[in-house]
């Protein structure tokens, strides 16, 4: 009987041992919702020599619509030493955890850019892909099916030798799949390995599963919010619309008559009074109410807009030209980058001439003592039939308290103005289906123009 029981004991140990893994694992996968952090605990703490399991591992995950397994991220064991241990002295209550600065080494790692470079088709040709995907079921490199498989050109090149895949399976469904192999040592993995790594992958698999679910959550809950403010602003244009077209209206009137009679005393009196300079002053602050009430006009009525096909650098040209005085005033320095080609969009000329000469103009104010405002014309990054138009300064920036406001209409920081230049030149941009934004550079302020390229744009 003593000699079952010490039979037994170092296989009792092993499991032991493996579900205290197991269980330590559970801790750490459950210690964040971030979908980048948990990725990179997962393969960290399957390749750490800690757990003493595998020297690397893989993960792919699986594209809903397409099909398509993207690699998307790999961690080594040189890369995964530095996993830290957090909790009671006890084990059961213990876990990993990893920092931000190691996250950005495993990510910027050469292996790791190669990978994510990776994109396997399901396409029904390779047998393990087959069984990963539709068997949901653990592979071997070595298996039978895949000795003389020729279609596996991605992961054999990836790997090189022996390589266990284990499905990351949640809800019945392959959302992606982890790949382990041994590149140091050549270490043979074992069933016991094999045993492991699909408990493990379960685990992982629900987890990842989780934290997507949480993130699109998020995302749903921001844009809820994101559409109720917009609904909210919406409402309360609409009010602010109303009421200043309806005080425009009555405004306009006795402004012009003011203005007249105004304009006539001026011409009448003479040169060198005190009442000709009293004259100069009403007329010159009627024409400065006459065009806050334009604005307001103009911000209150429904927008038309004649489609034609414009070039963005003619019209940033013309913007510069009228301009030319406020810059010999303010004493700026003009850079425009971004000439050498045509930009054509579609739209009306002269709104978005509009649109430019107020963020120039708003620029040059922010000026007063001189600077350098700088132009430039480029095809946005990411978005091949867009272009963007940068307008920079060196007036010292927007506040971060007021950075979300600067588009309200009304709002201003200046001394004059109705605080709706802004507004209408957002306004304009949207009703050309482009966007605006607007960033510190440090030196100061930089706003960016997108706007869709014509159809023929290259």
């Amino acid at each position: 009987m003593n000699n079952h029981d010490s039979r037994q004991s170092p296989e009792t140990d092993s499991r032991l041992s493996e579900l205290t893994l197991l269980y330590q694992f559970s801790n750490t996968m459950l210690s964040t919702i971030r979908l980048n952090k948990l990725t990179h605990l997962i393969l960290t703490a399957i390749t750490t020599s800690s757990s003493n399991l595998f020297e690397r591992a893989i993960l792919f995950l699986r594209n809903e619509k397409t099909g398509v397994l993207q690699g998307m991220l790999a961690v080594t064991r040189q890369m995964s030493e530095e996993l830290q241990t957090v909790g009671d002295q006890d084990v059961l209550g213990s876990r990993w955890d990893i920092s931000d600065e190691i996250i950005a080494k495993q990510r910027s790692a050469d292996f790791c850019f190669q990978v994510r470079l990776t994109r396997i088709e399901n396409d029904g040709n390779c047998p393990l892909i087959n069984k990963i995907v539709s068997e949901r079921s653990l592979c071997r490199s070595d298996d039978t099916r895949c000795l003389h498989c020729t279609t596996c050109r991605f992961i054999k090149p990836l790997c090189g030798g022996l390589f266990a895949a284990a499905p990351l399976v949640a809800r019945e469904t392959t959302i992606g799949m982890i790949v382990v192999d041994n590149p140091d040592s050549g270490r043979e993995i074992t069933s016991d390995n094999l045993r492991f790594l699909q408990l493990f992958a379960n685990q992982a698999g629900m987890a990842i599963e989780n934290s997507m679910l949480y993130n699109r959550i998020e995302d749903a809950h921001l844009n809820l919010k994101d559409a109720r403010e917009r609904l909210v602003h919406g409402e309360r244009l609409a009010a602010i619309g109303e009421v200043a077209t309806n005080l425009a209206h009555e405004l306009k009137n006795p402004l012009i008559t003011i203005g007249g009679f105004a304009g006539r005393l001026l011409k009448s009196l003479p040169t060198a009074t005190r009442e000709r300079g009293y004259a100069d002053t009403i007329v010159t602050e009627v024409s400065r109410l006459e065009k806050m009430l334009a604005e307001i006009l103009a911000f209150s009525r429904k927008p038309t807009i004649c489609f034609s096909v414009c070039d963005l650098t003619d019209i940033l040209q013309d913007c510069l030209a009228n301009c030319a005085t406020a810059f010999e005033d303010h004493n700026i320095k003009v850079l425009f980058s971004g000439t050498d080609r045509r930009w054509p969009v579609s739209g009306d000329a002269y709104q978005l001439k509009q649109v430019f000469i107020n963020l120039i103009l708003n620029a040059c104010d922010a000026m007063p003592d001189g600077g350098h405002l700088n132009l430039a014309i480029e095809k946005a990054a990411l978005e091949k039939k867009s272009v963007t138009v940068t307008i920079e300064d060196t007036g010292g920036g927007v506040p971060a308290e007021m950075m979300r406001q600067i588009f309200n209409p009304f709002f201003t920081t200046k001394h004059h103005g109705t605080g709706l230049g802004l507004a209408i030149a957002n306004r304009i941009v949207v009703n050309h289906f482009g966007s605006v934004e607007v960033r510190n550079t440090g030196l100061g302020a930089a706003f960016t123009i997108s706007l869709p390229l014509a159809d023929y744009a290259e």
